[in-house]
């Protein structure tokens, strides 16, 4: 492994790039805000800023360049919060020089849409409800594009949400905001973001990953509400309050609902047999314990 690029390097991308230093590969981490730049350095990468709404201040300028070739880049830099499209990966896609070894692009399992708690897998078609799943499915299909015409390497993982250190719901139990009843509570997917790390790593290496798609869960499909008592349970919280479907949709904000209106198990048999990761927290309650 030559090198690694992480654009997008947050709450995920720093853990990713403090495991590849780990394994003694040099990483580049990109960033705009100045704590993140700071924390990179911190993790024994190189730090760089890469700000994907800034256009050139003169148009008749070309873009600054980037070069990545031969590396190996994950991106995770969620699209601009409006429109259709992911213009920040488009802008990304303008400036690169050289072809990535492989680029591997973090979306979302919000694609498939709602599926009413009904399986969803690789081959299920996408099907966003949302301006949010939908800039993520263009952002997969800009990918597969531009890598097509450039004949690189690429790899896609649809990831649920993410919880770890720092993001368990504690202080919402604090505040005691009410939950969907479990009778009317619907299944969704999570995953730990230490394995999370460990599917990246492994997209990134497997031959098996080229042109591939994953969801990246751990397997459980436990309701929202059922993983807000879980977390009570282990931390001596109060449980939620438990209120009707109704009444949660009435007091949550339109983007919050956007989340729980949805509802599908994503399977993960392709990343279990294809990658061969071994999930560290499968076990909901160990990993809820971990994160503390």
């Amino acid at each position: 492994m030559h090198s690694v690029s992480i654009i997008g390097c947050g709450y995920t991308g720093l853990r990713l790039a403090r495991r590849w230093r780990q394994l003694e590969v040099s990483v580049r981490g990109f960033a705009t805000r100045p704590q993140s730049l700071a924390d990179i350095a911190a993790a024994g990468a190189t730090a760089q800023v890469l700000n994907l709404d800034v256009a050139p201040a003169r148009s008749d300028l070309p873009p600054a360049r980037l070069r990545f070739h031969d590396e190996l880049v994950y991106y995770a830099v969620p699209p601009a919060p409006a429109g259709t499209r992911d213009t920040r990966l488009e802008r990304l896609f303008e400036i690169m020089d050289g072809d990535p070894r492989r680029f591997v692009y973090l979306s979302t399992t919000g694609v498939y849409g709602d599926h009413g708690g009904g399986a969803v897998d690789e081959d299920t078609p996408p099907s966003p409800r949302s301006q949010r799943a939908e800039r993520r499915l263009s952002a997969e299909l800009s990918l597969r594009r531009w890598a097509g015409a450039r004949a690189v390497s690429w790899c896609i993982l649809r990831v649920p949400g993410i919880y770890g250190p720092g993001r368990l719901p504690l202080e919402r139990l604090k505040r005691g905001e009410p939950a969907i009843d479990p009778a009317e509570a619907s299944p969704s997917n999570r995953i730990h973001v230490d394995d999370l790390v460990t599917v990246c790593i492994a997209a990134g290496l497997s031959p098996r990953a080229d042109g591939r798609i994953y969801n990246v869960t751990d397997g459980s499909d436990d309701s929202q509400t059922a993983y807000l008592q879980r977390v009570a349970r282990i931390t001596g919280l109060p449980p939620p309050p438990l209120v009707s479907r109704s009444e949660v949709q009435r007091i949550s904000s339109p983007m919050a609902w956007s989340f729980l209106s949805e509802s599908r198990r994503a399977l993960n048999q392709r990343m279990l047999d294809e990658l061969s990761v071994a999930l560290e927290y499968r076990d909901l309650d160990a990993g809820i314990r971990a994160s503390l």
